[in-house]
């Protein structure tokens, strides 16, 4: 697929892309649709830019599928989404581990079900040898994961730490920093996301809804990360 700057390989630049999948509730509502419609229609998008972004050549992609705040919604929504959830992967895990894809869910397990629980943590166990990387953050909170991290050294016995023994510890041990990360909706802020590793994240938004979010709305913002200038604290 031809990139948006041929002449760069966006793979050696991106390394990582975040999303931060916003405004399925919004696009629903303007359609005067369920809130779940609007879900069904944001699984359709992430289904394309993950694909798109991938074909790029970008190796780790994290998408933002439901934070620990979102069981503040209601129970008719948090069950839609985590049927979505559970159909993706009934429905998709074989053909994303045959192309090579690896998927980890960041966050904690223990308030789903054990039926969906077992189901993330069986894909992610056979699609362990795979290179490329799909994290996709399900009851996720970033203050929630340093917590975490920290924790797991306190019960090594750490009485000392350092950033790249947190970094080690994160949810995203095997992906690098998100060097991009894109939000939907018009939103400008980071909502309790990867607030560790975006320290020197560059940032894209668009006003667009997630599920009217494009291929090519994936482009621009990679052409817009190419124009940038990263300083990473110099000059």
């Amino acid at each position: 697929m031809t990139s948006p700057k041929s002449e760069v390989n966006i793979g050696e630049k991106i390394k990582h892309i975040a999303f931060i999948m916003d405004g399925n509730g919004r696009w629903a509502k303007k359609r005067l649709l369920p809130r779940s419609q609007g879900h069904v229609e944001g699984l359709k998008t992430f289904t394309k830019i993950v694909e798109h972004c991938f074909n790029l050549g970008i190796a780790n992609i994290t998408v933002y599928a439901f934070s620990t705040e979102n069981w503040n919604r209601s129970a008719e929504e948090v069950g839609a989404l985590m049927g979505l959830l559970e159909k993706n992967i009934d429905d998709n895990a074989d053909e994303l581990i045959e192309k090579g894809i690896r998927l980890i869910f960041l966050g904690d397990k223990s308030p789903l079900s054990k039926t969906l629980a077992d189901k993330m943590t069986d894909i992610e166990k056979r699609s362990a040898h795979n290179k490329a990387i799909l994290n996709v953050a399900v009851n996720y909170g970033a203050r929630d994961e340093i917590t975490h991290a920290v924790n797991e050294l306190i019960s090594e016995g750490k009485t000392q730490v350092s950033a790249e023994d947190i970094t080690t510890h994160l949810y995203t041990k095997n992906s690098p920093d998100p060097d991009l990360i894109v939000r939907t909706a018009g939103e400008k802020r980071l909502s309790n996301f990867l607030l560790w590793q975006a320290a020197y994240s560059e940032f894209y938004y668009s006003d667009k809804l997630w599920p009217d979010f494009k291929p090519e709305d994936v482009d621009k913002a990679v052409e817009d990360f190419m124009s940038r200038h990263r300083k990473f604290g110099g000059y």
